[in-house]
């Protein structure tokens, strides 16, 4: 597999165009990896993003890195693995972003929307204008665990033959970030920046999550002991509505207005 990709390195198949919208879709993107186990795949990664215009790699809890393996398959992305982001979880990853999506197959006990990965890259084009988005994979043999992808406003699926659906972690990522530059392509062209919002971040987001959990054990409307899935839903929905910092704030002022009035 490897070989066949090396073979299109010194292919142009798409023109950069000179516009900046292309540039500046691209360097808000952020690759998220959990949690890889094969430093290899995090060079091949690497890789992938450096050939389709994307820099920002951030690595959570990686398994070996730095390491020769990753440096050996990056072929000439090397700056990218000296750059990559190191954190120690997920949330500090997606730390300042205003969207992100998890890329798994394991959506069945996810209620949260599901994009194709060239939908992505459609939302993407007007999110960037907002603020720095992210794609989020999950550890090769196990993908992202429900709680990590229930911290996403999105989950996308890459589209797979259904009887051979193995996919190695850097495809996945070639597939995005390809999806990615074509669109980012495409927006350059057309101009398509949609209008500009001042959305809520994802720390922010979680902030309203632990506040909304926090006012419902108090009003004995949530069984902190047997919470079953009313936080998960609670996430869908606010997951849905892609808050602005101005809603947000309305919502954690009306939660603080039930708190008071529940003392």
């Amino acid at each position: 597999m490897f070989a066949t990709f090396g073979s299109f390195v010194g292919i142009n198949l798409i023109r950069n165009p000179s516009n900046s919208t292309l540039t500046y879709m691209l360097d808000r993107v952020r690759i998220i990896l959990v949690s890889p186990s094969h430093p290899g795949n995090i060079g091949s990664a690497a890789r992938a993003m450096k050939t389709m215009g994307l820099t920002q790699l951030y690595l959570v809890d990686p398994k070996f890195f730095p390491h020769s393996d990753a440096t050996a398959l990056a072929v000439g992305a090397s700056d990218l693995l000296e750059g990559a982001s190191v954190c120690d979880s997920l949330d500090e990853a997606l730390m300042g972003t205003v969207f992100s999506v998890a890329a798994t197959a394991r959506h069945r006990d996810l209620s949260h929307k599901t994009m194709a990965p060239r939908q992505v890259a459609g939302a993407f084009l007007e999110k960037t204008a907002e603020g720095d988005v992210a794609i989020v994979f999950g550890p090769e043999r196990t993908g992202l665990t429900i709680e990590d992808a229930t911290k996403c406003n999105v989950i996308s699926t890459i589209p797979c033959n259904p009887d051979y659906s193995s996919l190695n972690l850097a495809q996945a990522v070639q597939v995005f970030t390809y999806e990615l530059k074509v669109r980012s392509a495409e927006g350059a062209i057309s101009g398509g920046i949609g209008r500009l919002v001042e959305r809520a971040t994802h720390e922010e987001i979680e902030g309203l999550i632990g506040h909304f959990e926090k006012v419902l054990i108090e009003i004995d409307f949530l069984n902190a002991k047997n919470p079953g899935r009313v936080m998960q839903r609670i996430r869908r929905l606010v997951a849905k509505t892609e808050l602005e910092k101005e809603e947000l704030n309305i919502l954690r002022g009306f939660l603080s207005a039930v708190e008071k009035k529940a003392l």
